[in-house]
């Protein structure tokens, strides 16, 4: 065997590594297998029968999805979702932009600020709801009366059909604001600054700045913020809407969004062959949306990457 030829058996990795790894992460690794990859994969099974907790389940097939397609109940809250959705993702994206681009300056103060902003993240989405509620109030809220207070009435809102579903949208977004917003804030402390020195001295400043360096370089923030985004937002609302709309969803459902009503399917009637199709469902509409952006996410701008 000459010098420069490799001896296998020289190269052969010792597992005593690959087995310390694998017991570090061993805690994470059972907490997952049971809390999370278990019950989606019953789920999975349970979406093909008739089960009501109490007797066995009965496998029915298709008959689950079948009943899906004429439920009109189903139709109902998947265009209440759509409607949180959109309202949702595209308020907190613009809104904590906003906030991180204020926030993003050496001043007196500016970590106090960043606190205050970020303190409704960490609140308890029962007390926010609690409260909003009362904000909100017809009579009393305060919204209202500093509405009146410049000559207008305001509405019912969560006793107004139409007004409902963008209060639950303000407080949801009022509530998560803060985590976006941090990602915003260190995307934007991680732009070179002499890509803003360089476009100063060719005379761009302003809006142009923003548009051709601060949103390309931090489009990669952007793009994961609106994909983590709508994934929230389907799941999410539900602490909102119970609290501050009832189990109904509000007049005449206007918040009757798709968790809540999965809720009543399992917990209320206690159908948990349809509820395990219909969060089957929910799953797979995740899944085609996050796919799609994915495919048209070719306006995010990763640096170092060569584009043809």
């Amino acid at each position: 065997m000459s010098k420069n030829q490799i001896n296998p058996f020289k190269k052969r990795k010792s597992i005593k590594p690959v087995l310390e790894g694998y017991l570090l992460i061993m805690p994470w690794l059972v907490g997952f297998l049971i809390f999370h990859a278990g019950p989606i994969i019953i789920s999975f099974v349970l979406a093909f029968t008739n089960y009501d907790i109490i007797t066995t389940p009965k496998f029915i097939g298709l008959e689950n999805f079948k009943f899906l397609l004429r439920d009109q109940d189903f139709r109902v809250s998947l265009n209440r979702t759509l409607y949180y959705v959109v309202g949702n993702v595209s308020l907190s994206i613009v809104c904590s932009l906003a906030i991180a681009l204020l926030l993003n300056r050496k001043i007196l103060g500016i970590r106090w600020f960043r606190t205050m902003y970020y303190i409704p993240s960490v609140t308890s989405g029962v007390a926010i709801a609690i409260i909003w509620s009362w904000v909100f109030h017809p009579t009393y809220g305060i919204v209202n009366y500093l509405l009146q207070k410049i000559g207008i009435s305001g509405p019912g809102w969560l006793g107004d059909p139409n007004w409902a579903m963008p209060a639950v949208i303000i407080v949801s977004v009022w509530s998560s604001i803060g985590r976006q917003m941090i990602l915003f804030l260190a995307a934007l402390q991680g732009v070179p600054t002499t890509l803003y020195d360089a476009a100063k001295i060719d005379g761009a400043a302003g809006w142009n700045l923003f548009r051709h360096i601060t949103f390309p370089m931090i489009s990669p923030t952007v793009f994961f913020s609106i994909v983590v985004g709508i994934i929230g937002a389907f799941q999410g609302a539900f602490t909102q809407v119970y609290i501050m709309s009832g189990i109904s969803g509000g007049p005449l459902r206007s918040t009757y969004v798709y968790m809540l009503y999965l809720y009543n399917v399992a917990f209320r009637y206690f159908n948990m062959g349809y509820a395990a199709t219909l969060a089957l469902v929910l799953l797979f509409i995740v899944v085609i949306l996050t796919a799609l952006q994915f495919k048209l996410s070719s306006w995010v701008y990763y640096e170092g990457e060569i584009r043809r």
